[in-house]
């Protein structure tokens, strides 16, 4: 394995159990204690974890994101509808891309009965969601299984991506902000996020209302990237303005 893989493995192994020990990861990852030192001591300084005596945990101001367990109860019934609505402008016919997210996986559950679709997808959860439904084809993108968030990642990913041309990408993130556009805490999810919104000709973001304003440390997309933004009735009008201002088509439900 390869030490930037293990790098993330640790993060995501840390991110599930919310501690780690030296000797537990070294035993997990089958490297010496020493590595899992040095791997730990280059993951603090990313900003991905902190470190304890003698291990690591998840810091709450640490550049991660929640796990999918933890984010998928946030603010529900308002990603139901925010699902809801951005299902209903996939048109029969079309090739799409749905993001990893606990948003993205309502909008596959109001295509299932849908016909002649095609759903690209780097999430486990989006494409078991779509298993029977017999007029959408699946096609998953291949690469690293995150196993906190059923989320796929890294090289494969990215070239399967870059080799793709879809209608639409339906694109989740942590934070949406009408200087900054889309950012997210967590560096090695950017390429994806870029290879989606580069495959498609329409963007179509969906977060909840909480999304809204907030900055991340790492750049995903300006917001002339975006063509239409799906959100909650609860984002109020001062908060949306900036955002119709600059031309994006915004939609409440």
């Amino acid at each position: 394995m390869l030490p930037a893989e293990r790098k993330l493995r640790i993060v995501e192994f840390v991110k599930e159990k919310r501690v780690g020990t030296v000797a537990e990861l070294a035993k997990e990852f089958q490297v010496h204690e020493a590595t899992i030192r040095r791997d730990l001591a280059e993951i603090e300084q990313e900003g991905l974890l902190r470190r304890t005596h003698g291990g690591v945990v998840v810091d709450r101001g640490a550049n991660i994101e929640p796990s999918f367990s933890e984010r998928a109860g946030d603010q529900l019934e308002q990603k139901k509808r925010i699902g809801k609505k951005a299902a209903e402008l996939v048109e029969d016919g079309d090739h799409i891309i749905l993001d990893s997210g606990t948003t993205t996986l309502h909008i596959a559950q109001n295509l299932i009965n849908r016909s002649n679709l095609t759903v690209v997808t780097n999430d486990m959860n989006v494409a078991a969601e779509l298993r029977d439904a017999s007029g959408v084809t699946v096609i998953v993108t291949g690469g690293q299984l995150y196993r906190s968030s059923y989320m796929l990642n890294g090289m494969f990913t990215d070239h399967v991506l870059g080799s793709l041309h879809v209608q639409k990408a339906f694109i989740g993130t942590p934070a949406i902000h009408p200087k900054f556009g889309l950012t997210h805490p967590e560096a090695q999810l950017i390429p994806a996020k870029q290879g989606m919104i580069r495959a498609a000709q329409a963007i179509i973001v969906v977060a909840d209302d909480t999304k809204i304003g907030k900055v991340s440390l790492h750049n995903v997309a300006p917001l002339h990237a975006i063509h239409t933004f799906v959100t909650g009735a609860e984002a109020s009008d001062l908060q949306l303005k900036p955002f119709r201002e600059s031309g994006v088509d915004v939609i409440t439900v």
